[in-house]
């Protein structure tokens, strides 16, 4: 799996693969879960039944998320705020790390306009989705500005190998040491609540996309090696699916057609996902006959994703596309009004979080 550039990914695969256990297992055990993990969106995990007991013990833990600050955020990074959100109020202390480092070595991105993008694109938009970012339990920086993060990258960069990085990487020997050490600094970004320093809990979730399970198992196993040295304990994590993007496939801030920005106006939204592709049937009269495919419809994911909270509203929404009583432009006409009105809260957040987020950096 390529962290940086994945386009599509055959998740049972990948799961029977390195053994990644379904996270259906695990539901039960949590009180109040996510919609994410009701709905399945949150599909797999390593060692989450270890975070579940502890929160529902009340005990401390941390949760480590991270940006690479490459470009805009769409409505598919919401998915790891609303997570953060969850994690917070059941007591985690968030770790969040700005992936400068990672974006100048992969993307050839100079750090002053990563800082920039940073700001703009991702801190004041995770502000406006909820997050008090000036709270003392969350943690904000800049990997190139973090003195106690680079030592540690580079005292774990000790126990690993080219060798280890090309098998699970795919680096060949044309590949800048830049981009050779980022996941390095990644697997210290997971580490670094753990450490001396900071003096943070030792349990450690990471939630993160399928394609990212690379650094995880490149950090647990590195948290081993350095288990007896550094009193290492090895990170849980959970993985989500992608959203679908506008036209099919993955949702994607560098093909802006697939995507609705976080940044976009409520009216821009609103009209993207009156353009998006559905699943419905080629005629009136076959949608009506046969009903839709709501499984494949990009629509209903929006709902799923982000826009009812309901479990008997989105299943109404569900039996009646399949039954073909609700057509695609009906479908269409009530999203896109939800998808506004989401907008508009966020819009108005946003002009507040600005100076909040020009300030923590």
């Amino acid at each position: 799996m390529d962290p940086w550039g994945a386009t599509s990914l055959d998740y049972d695969k990948v799961v029977n693969q390195f053994g990644i256990k379904q996270f259906s297992d695990v539901l039960n055990n949590i009180k109040n879960p996510h919609l994410l993990m009701k709905r399945g969106i949150i599909f797999g995990h390593r060692d989450f039944d270890k975070i579940a007991k502890i929160i529902s013990e009340k005990k401390e833990f941390s949760v480590v998320t991270g940006m690479m600050p490459s470009g805009k955020m769409h409505i598919g990074h919401k998915m790891i705020v609303d997570q953060l959100n969850w994690y917070f109020k059941n007591g985690g202390k968030l770790s969040i790390a700005i992936a400068d480092m990672e974006s100048y070595a992969a993307r050839g991105i100079p750090f002053d306009e990563a800082r920039e993008i940073a700001i703009n694109e991702y801190l004041v938009n995770y502000i406006a989705l909820g997050l008090d970012l000036t709270n003392d339990n969350i943690n904000v920086y800049l990997q190139s500005k973090n003195e106690i993060l680079k030592d540690l990258a580079f005292t774990l960069s000790k126990k690993v190998n080219f060798s280890e990085m090309r098998a699970i990487y795919g680096f060949e020997n044309g590949t800048n040491i830049a981009h050779l050490y980022v996941p390095i600094v990644q697997v210290a970004d997971i580490l670094l609540p753990q450490s001396e320093e900071l003096g943070m809990p030792k349990t450690t979730i990471v939630p993160v996309g399928l394609d990212q399970d690379p650094h995880i198992r490149l950090t647990r196993d590195i948290a081993i090696r350095f288990k007896e040295e550094l009193k290492f304990v090895t990170p849980a994590s959970t993985y989500h699916r992608f959203i679908t993007g506008l036209t099919g496939g993955k949702m994607s801030s560098s093909k802006p057609k697939t995507a609705i920005f976080l940044n976009d106006s409520p009216e821009l939204a609103e009209k993207k996902v009156k353009t998006s592709k559905t699943g419905g049937r080629e005629s009136l009269d076959e949608q009506k006959k046969l009903g839709g495919c709501p499984d494949k419809c990009v629509i209903y994911e929006m709902l799923v994703y982000h826009l009812m909270d309901n479990d008997s509203d989105l299943k109404k929404v569900y039996d009646d596309c399949k039954s073909g009583i609700l057509l695609c432009g009906d479908c269409k006409a009530m999203t896109a009004s939800m998808m506004k009105e989401m907008f508009e809260k966020i819009a108005i957040k946003r002009d507040n979080a600005i100076e909040i987020a020009n300030n923590l950096l």
